[in-house]
């Protein structure tokens, strides 16, 4: 059954284990630390390793939580699926991402002024190119998290609430926290303020894991709302992947290669989650330095480990391998560190 501990103390950085490793020529340059677990819907742990039951922020990961009170309530109806991946996304702020968004908040009689995520640089090249050669300003909508803050606006003007839908004690972020209880199986001990402004909620390593497993299995015809409304966030991701990410970006480049096997996310400071529907199962890694590659490289290990992209898959090169430098000279590799998978 799934754990239900109300006081996870497990700091993230007890019982972490080498996870990824860098080599640089025949000699070992640096080493990742983390955890990572493999969980099933009743809450079995398949495999882990370091602490399933690390205390962690799951960060911009658990952005398909954040989500499910949208859709669950209904307030979603007359979103299509492309919209639906955008609200779990950390786009790159390309062209298409900035104008569904612009769109979004224009059918909601909203513009970028009711965002509370913040103005940033687009991270797509060719946007911030225009920006620079037409002497415009990054607006909100360029913020990575701007899908997920229309998806915010969106369930406000369903629940009527006020302007201020970050602030964590307004009904949007209630029912967010509420959604991110139930899927972990786990009563957040707190929470800390994103990026974007909202509040990201606590657990333990194993209940993401947990999150993501019962995003797995769920169906979107089961007479379950929260298994539908699961189904429907899940099957976006897989079916936009370019939504979810962009361009060159692991959450896309993986999702692509997985076809219909797998939907990841990342989240910063290192964390990884996956849903295997095929296999019932969720995963959820953390990597303690933060280190966004080597979290990439452990991530793409796991859907190889349990079948969502092959081994010989030209995208699992871009993770794990050979090291190229500006010159395509090889001059070192990235590996899965002995004793994990």
């Amino acid at each position: 059954m799934p754990t239900e501990n109300t006081n996870a103390t497990v700091p993230v950085g007890q019982g972490a284990v080498p996870l990824v490793e860098l080599w640089r020529g025949d000699n070992l340059e640096s080493v990742h630390q983390g955890h990572a677990v493999v969980m099933r819907t009743d809450g079995e742990v398949v495999e882990s390793w370091g602490r399933p039951d690390a205390l962690i922020y799951p960060r911009s990961s658990c952005k398909m939580v954040q989500a499910l009170p949208l859709v669950e309530s209904g307030a979603a109806k007359g979103l299509n699926t492309a919209q639906l991946a955008l609200a779990c996304a950390s786009h790159q702020a390309s062209a298409v991402h900035v104008a569904m968004v612009t769109r979004w908040l224009g059918d909601l009689g909203l513009s970028d002024d009711d965002l509370r995520c913040g103005a940033a640089p687009p991270q797509d090249m060719a946007e911030r190119d225009r920006l620079i050669c037409t002497h415009e300003q990054p607006c909100q909508s360029h913020h990575e998290c701007s899908g997920k803050h229309a998806g915010f606006l969106t369930l406000n003007h369903h629940l009527k609430g006020d302007a201020e839908y970050v602030d964590p004690d307004h009904p949007v972020q209630r029912a967010v926290r509420a959604a991110f209880e139930e899927v972990t199986g786990q009563t957040s001990p707190g929470y800390g303020i994103d990026g974007c402004s909202a509040p990201n909620f606590m657990t333990e390593l194993q209940g993401l894991g947990l999150a993501m497993a019962r995003y797995a299995s769920a169906s979107d015809g089961a007479g379950d709302r929260r298994s539908r409304a699961m189904a429907q966030l899940r099957d976006a991701m897989m079916a936009h992947p370019d939504m979810v990410a962009g361009e060159t970006r692991a959450c896309t480049n993986l999702m692509r290669a997985a076809n219909g096997r797998a939907a990841v996310k990342t989240g910063a400071e290192a964390v990884f989650v996956a849903m295997l529907p095929e296999q019932g199962l969720g995963i959820a890694l953390k990597i303690l330095d933060g280190g966004v590659r080597a979290a990439e490289a452990a991530i793409t290990g796991l859907l190889v480990r349990h079948g969502a992209i092959e081994s010989a898959d030209p995208v699992v090169m871009q993770y794990i391998g050979p090291m190229l430098n500006r010159r395509n000279r090889v001059v070192g590799d990235t590996r899965l560190a002995p004793g994990f998978i």
